[in-house]
């Protein structure tokens, strides 16, 4: 009989996930892993709080996006066809069922077993007497002097409250009019006070939650009144900045204004409180703030969890994962000579966190700042970190050294726009040239370029990445570094810096593969040749490991691949608008997304190329964002070392069967669980075993995944 065959229309339902739906499903990922037993008590906290935090940023993006869509009444078709009214309402309806999963795992799971473990918060009105008359005494001292509460009545508006801010409002009753009269009062709890407040015991840690040792002495902010009731409230706000970089005569400028008015002006997008909050209070707030009924969330829970991470600073290391020293790689522990010698000799590959990035990237920047053989250094930033960076402190420290320091930073980096406005004024401050910014693109692009006089010549030092010059980051997300001293892509990168910094349209590229110019393009040739390659005694493979796949021309070539019978693996940690396994289209695809301690965000590349396998790296994820409006960098690897070591990685986390999930034809995830004869297998945890191992595992031990590499 003809094999069965199944029609797939056109129709942008059949062929994409919606891309908002499929991000609730990666933040879903998130909230297992709040769930898993076999994370400690506070790494478990903390995925709840980063669930929370995860959907700030979407409401404050997303939702807003889709909100100025139908206000403006220019209103786009997502990829599977949904109107935004349509999107909004599919958001909330799958959300609704995910807050009470998280209240269900905080309130009945995780906070119990804090308890257990000696971690209490406690209720303000269970404490002894004594406790409560020390808190009086702290709320008097040190609490009220920085409260300000707001009326609200004909004569006092309602006030800009600060975005993603904690709030009380108050019902009063005034008993000294002739008649009695309710009122409402608004209080914005400081952001610079704890929210957790600790109680003096003999053992274990104990807290009170600010907000209730305010609501207890509300008495005394309100003296002649009576406080009949208080209730917390939380408002989100669009903070998507918006930036006519075109007409902005001074870039910082406008940055650092547009940062201010997403703290405090911009319209607000969602209102949650707590579940007992009187009808009449939730209209007031929700009319006050222009939202509608489908913007608010009732929650039975303490609000803005993102606060709870001031728990994960509690000094109880057994209630934590374990701590692990990265590797020190060989190559970075000898003089500045000896370290540019070792990048001349081969491509240098790192790892993080498994390898330092203290140990690799900042030492080959602090070589190159106290080498008086270097000229200049020329670098991206596009996140740095927060009140720290080593990697800021080198620039500074080469610019005082006489070189020649080129700092572009991207100002427009989303929701580190105010530290990157702090490193631009200290670098200029030492003499750094600092560049803001491409007219109407960001600069995502990851890269270092060390110019050094050698002998009678110039040579070009290159660290390129995945990942950010962030040192804080570097230990929790997972990221691939380069270093490399080949001239071809010295000459690349003089060319890609000139074109960031003056006027140029460069396109001669020798080895880089760079957005907006040629990267989609180029990610589409690599696909399309892979199907015209494959043939049954060389088969077509292709090996992705990325953060977010939405492009829907790169997905319609996978399918158009797929069809052809080339074999498709795609590890993607976030978003995924593909739709893996359907009959007649992409049922040679498979798609799997890893959660675990660290944040996947490594983007390689693999392609089997008719038996002459080739790698790439990228800063990239395939959406159209990295490939029309941000300046992005792909590039290939030559070493076959560095070929052999990606391949291992790949193969290590397509192994594994406790942290990874497979995407369904359906658009929801099946966790992998380990099959009859197998043990549990995690890829993070690997690699961590590898440096107490003093080494990477060899290839023979593990199993291919792809044809042996050649050396090019």
């Amino acid at each position: 009989m003809p094999k069965k065959t199944t029609n797939h229309s056109n129709l942008k339902s059949d062929l994409f996930f919606n891309r908002e739906l499929s991000w609730l499903q990666f933040n879903l990922r998130v909230l297992e892993e709040a769930e898993d037993h076999n994370h400690p008590i506070l790494e478990r906290l903390k995925f709840i709080a980063i669930f929370s935090s995860n959907l700030d940023e979407f409401f404050m993006v997303r939702v807003a996006g889709i909100k100025e869509q139908i206000e403006s009444e220019l209103l786009e078709i997502s990829s599977d066809g949904k109107t935004p009214l349509e999107q909004l309402a599919g958001l909330r309806a799958q959300l609704l069922p995910l807050v009470l999963r998280q209240t269900a795992i905080l309130m009945n799971d995780v906070l119990p077993s804090l308890e257990r473990e000696g971690v209490h918060i406690h209720p303000f009105a269970k404490l002894n007497q004594r406790e409560k008359d020390s808190l009086c005494n702290t709320f008097c001292e040190d609490i009220l002097p920085v409260l300000t509460p707001l009326a609200l009545d004909t004569g006092h508006p309602f006030p800009r409250l600060l975005n993603r801010s904690l709030n009380l409002a108050f019902v009063l009753r005034d008993e000294t009019r002739d008649k009695s009269e309710r009122k409402t009062a608004v209080l914005q709890l400081p952001p610079l006070l704890r929210r957790f407040v600790p109680l003096k015991r003999t053992s274990g840690n104990h807290f009170v939650l600010l907000e209730q040792i305010i609501q207890a002495h509300a008495e005394i902010l309100f003296p002649g009144l009576t406080v009949e009731d208080s209730y917390p409230f939380r408002v989100t706000r669009d903070a998507d900045l918006e930036i006519a970089d075109d007409e902005a005569s001074d870039l910082l400028t406008e940055v650092a204004e547009q940062v201010r008015l997403r703290r405090w002006g911009t319209a607000a997008v969602r209102l949650e409180v707590e579940e007992d909050t009187p009808e009449y209070l939730v209209n007031l707030l929700m009319n006050s703030l222009e939202l509608e009924p489908n913007d608010v969330y009732h929650n039975n829970r303490p609000l803005n969890l993102p606060d709870f991470m001031e728990l994960m600073k509690i000094d109880r290391r057994e209630l934590k994962d374990i701590p692990f020293n990265s590797r020190q790689l060989p190559e970075f522990q000898d003089s500045p000579d000896e370290i540019f010698e070792a990048i001349r000799k081969h491509d240098i590959m790192v790892h993080h966190p498994f390898d330092s990035f203290t140990n690799s990237v900042v030492k080959f920047l602090n070589a190159a700042a106290d080498d008086p053989k270097v000229l200049a250094i020329k670098i991206t930033l596009y996140r740095a970190g927060g009140s720290s960076s080593p990697v800021i402190e080198a620039l500074k420290r080469a610019a005082e050294n006489g070189k020649q320091i080129t700092a572009f930073v991207e100002l427009k980096a989303r929701f580190d726009e105010e530290n990157n406005i702090i490193w631009a004024k200290e670098l200029e401050q030492e003499g750094v040239h600092v560049v803001y910014g491409v007219l109407g693109l960001k600069t995502h692009t990851k890269i270092a370029m060390v110019v050094r006089k050698e002998k009678s010549s110039v040579r070009t030092y290159l660290h390129l990445a995945t990942g950010n010059y962030n040192l804080s980051s570097s230990r929790t997300y997972t990221d691939i570094g380069m270093f490399t001293a080949r001239e071809e892509f010295g000459n690349d990168a003089i060319h890609l810096f000139n074109s960031l910094t003056g006027y140029s349209h460069y396109s001669k590229w020798e080895e880089f593969i760079v957005a907006p110019g040629n990267l989609r393009s180029k990610v589409i040739h690599l696909i399309r040749r892979e199907a015209e390659l494959h043939t049954p005694e060389k088969p077509g493979h292709i090996m992705v490991k990325m953060n977010a796949l939405v492009d829907d021309d790169v997905i319609r070539e996978l399918y158009r691949a797929g069809q052809k019978g080339v074999k498709i693996q795609l590890l993607v940690r976030g978003i995924c608008c593909l739709r893996p396994g359907l009959e007649s289209l992409s049922e040679t695809i498979e798609v799997r997304s890893i959660l675990g301690r660290f944040l996947e965000h490594s983007r390689i590349f693999y392609f089997a190329n008719g038996g002459e396998p080739e790698f790439y790296l990228a800063s990239a994820d395939w959406m159209p964002r990295n490939f029309v409006r941000r300046v992005e960098l792909m590039f290939p690897i030559y070493e076959s070392r560095v070929c052999a070591t990606l391949e291992h990685i790949l193969a290590v986390y397509w192994a594994d069967n406790t942290k990874s999930r497979q995407l369904l034809p359906d658009g929801s995830y099946r966790r992998l669980i380990p099959q009859k004869g197998e043990s549990e297998f995690s890829a993070q945890q690997f690699f961590l075993n590898e440096i107490v191992a003093g080494g990477r595992r060899p290839l023979t031990k593990m199993k291919r995944i792809i044809p042996p590499i050649t050396t090019k």
